[in-house]
């Protein structure tokens, strides 16, 4: 389908879980923009759509490849969606998951209503201008602790608590995280779609 694959990111995590799942797909190498010089974009949007299009089109553009970007966060119901697209910023910069957690539990306070989910969307574009990206999302319901739980996972992991699992997701093990997540569930969408596309 693709012999390369720009993935608009850097993470090592999900270059080693996209390259797994897209490779059946006849996805050669997926290759993440820093190895090409392609620095970070901006994130200018209030929707985590329009974000990852932005992102997959600039790494796109400046490499002349298929990209694939995902961006994704939690939301929380009682804070109006909140901390949302600006999750790894919440706290402002540098970027740091401790004050970005400490943020969560002040504004949250003594509320009873605690459900969020996290979300994730993917975007694939075939080249920089693709008018027909191909997108998929997911979300994860749960709800935030009023005090964290666990040492695995990152970001608010160990203050999203999974009543099905009776645990933190920082206490999960993580084949089940990556398999039930909202990017898990995302990329298992976005492998379908590529899939019948492949047909």
């Amino acid at each position: 389908m693709f012999p390369k694959l720009v993935l608009a990111s850097n993470n090592a995590g999900k270059l080693k879980e996209f390259s797994a799942l897209l490779a059946p797909l006849g996805i050669g190498e997926v290759i993440p923009q820093g190895q090409l010089d392609v620095p970070e974009t901006d994130e200018p949007f209030s929707t985590f759509l329009e974000n990852a299009l932005r992102k997959a089109r600039h790494a796109s553009r400046l490499t002349g490849l298929p990209a694939l970007a995902d961006d994704s966060g939690l939301c929380v119901d009682a804070l109006g969606g909140q901390p949302g697209v600006l999750s790894a910023r919440y706290a402002g910069e540098p970027k740091s998951d401790a004050r970005n957690n400490q943020k969560l539990l002040d504004e949250l306070g003594d509320r009873t209503d605690r459900a969020g989910h996290y979300y994730c969307v993917l975007v694939l574009v075939r080249h920089a201008d693709d008018p027909q990206p191909i997108v998929a999302d997911a979300l994860w319901r749960g709800e935030i602790l009023r005090a964290a739980r666990g040492d695995g996972g990152f970001g608010y992991d160990p203050l999203f608590w999974l009543a099905g699992h009776d645990c933190s997701v920082a206490e999960l093990d993580p084949v089940i995280k990556n398999r039930d997540s909202h990017r898990g569930q995302a990329l298992a969408a976005l492998v379908s779609k590529l899939g019948a596309v492949a047909r």
